[in-house]
């Protein structure tokens, strides 16, 4: 609702109402038979008790309303200081999986809570964006970092995007290539990497999803997807990608896991799909490589739930060269599904 203060005319309307409502108060005072007794006589109305409807459709002066929006603002302050107190009690009591200040699964779990129980004028979208931000202050709260960006867009927009994400004030690198955005997670100089999502028009350069199948120390993951807040609203940063880390993602209760494959160059997409049904999962996408020169294939699978290095269904892929690797995951966007362009040649 915007409030605003009534013109000349608006200040106009009030008076000729008041006025029109005092002559017939008075009018009917008038009338009232002199020998009514003091019981009978009508109450004297409070001192603003019964002030015409504002012409403007809300009651109340300009200073009366700011002032409850102050106190609104105080109590918001109050709880945003209660809860970097509670933050910092869970650090010091050690409960927390130490060096880990990132949890995309747990903070997914937080902003899917509060839009089920959102409603209201305000937009979505910007309680999304209020809270990515909170998360952001406690998440540094915790410990500095930096997050790395493969930026390949000429507008910037894997950098919007990863602000977007990971809070305005957070530190940031800008990396012409994947490959220097992981060197920079491998070498600790970035506790994460925004890369852009895999595709199976990109080239072999552009495919760092392949460098993840070696399984190098530190063991390099996927752990969230960007953006989280899938219905994009204008002017919002509209290219997908995800984040990789040194550490596995942690469960959100709705999530997908990657799956690297090595496989001879003639097994086909329809093949790879029923092998992966037979052991029991259920793949959404599926990006296949079969670059020019290589020796064997490699393939991309993206399948539901939450799936684990030492997960008995991985073993039970046929067709294979050698045991799938979890390339880690992430938990599922507020609207939205899968890896774009999965689908492609068999």
């Amino acid at each position: 609702m915007t409030l605003t203060r009534p013109g000349r005319a608006g200040l106009q309307q009030r008076v000729v109402r008041l006025s029109v409502w005092l002559a017939f108060a008075g009018a009917a005072l008038e009338s009232m038979d002199s020998s009514a007794s003091p019981q009978n006589a009508a109450p004297t109305p409070l001192a603003g008790a019964d002030d015409p409807p504002s012409p403007d459709g809300w009651s109340g002066d300009l200073a009366s309303l700011r002032a409850e929006l102050d106190g609104i603002d105080d109590t918001l302050h109050d709880l945003l200081m209660r809860r970097a107190e509670v933050v910092d009690a869970l650090v010091a009591s050690r409960l927390k999986t130490p060096g880990v200040a990132l949890r995309p699964g747990r903070e997914a779990q937080i902003i899917r809570r509060l839009l089920d129980r959102h409603h209201g004028k305000l937009p979505a979208a910007s309680v999304v964006r209020i809270w990515r931000e909170l998360l952001a202050a406690t998440t540094a709260m915790q410990g500095a970092h930096v997050i790395a960006v493969c930026e390949t867009d000429a507008g910037g927009s894997y950098t919007q995007a990863a602000r977007e994400h990971f809070g305005a004030l957070t530190a940031m690198r800008m990396h012409s290539s994947p490959a220097q955005a992981l060197a920079d997670v491998s070498n600790g100089n970035a506790t994460a990497a925004v890369l852009p999502m895999p595709s199976e028009t990109e080239t072999p350069r552009a495919a760092w999803w392949t460098a993840l199948l070696h399984k190098d120390e530190p063991r390099i993951q996927v752990i969230a997807r960007l953006p989280f807040w899938a219905p994009r609203p204008e002017g919002a940063p509209a290219v997908q990608a995800m984040v990789i880390a040194a550490f596995a993602p942690d469960p959100s209760g709705n999530d997908r896991s990657l799956l690297g494959l090595e496989m001879a160059l003639d097994v086909s997409r329809a093949r790879l799909t029923a092998a992966v049904i037979a052991a029991d999962l259920q793949p959404e996408q599926i990006i296949l490589r079969r670059d020019q020169g290589a020796q064997v294939a490699h393939a991309l699978v993206e399948v539901s739930g939450n799936v684990e290095e030492g997960d008995p269904r991985l073993t039970r892929i046929a067709a294979l060269l050698r045991r799938p690797v979890v390339l880690g995951g992430y938990a599922m966007p507020v609207g939205d599904t899968g890896i774009p362009g999965g689908a492609g040649r068999s």
